[in-house]
């Protein structure tokens, strides 16, 4: 039987959602030293926080 942890098998990958918008956002390597700090999808979302304060 295959293993189900395959390369590429992005199901297996930790994601959480965006505070701002609560699109779900899955891990990427660029992430991988700050991912407990990453709190919005994209640039857009981050600027919506600051402006609401």
């Amino acid at each position: 039987m295959p293993s189900r942890e395959f390369k590429g098998n992005k199901t297996y990958l930790p994601s959480k959602p965006c505070v701002q918008c609560g699109r779900t956002m899955t891990w990427r390597k660029a992430w991988e030293k700050n991912w407990d700090s990453v709190k919005y999808c994209s640039d857009a979302c981050r600027r919506a926080a600051k402006s609401k304060g």
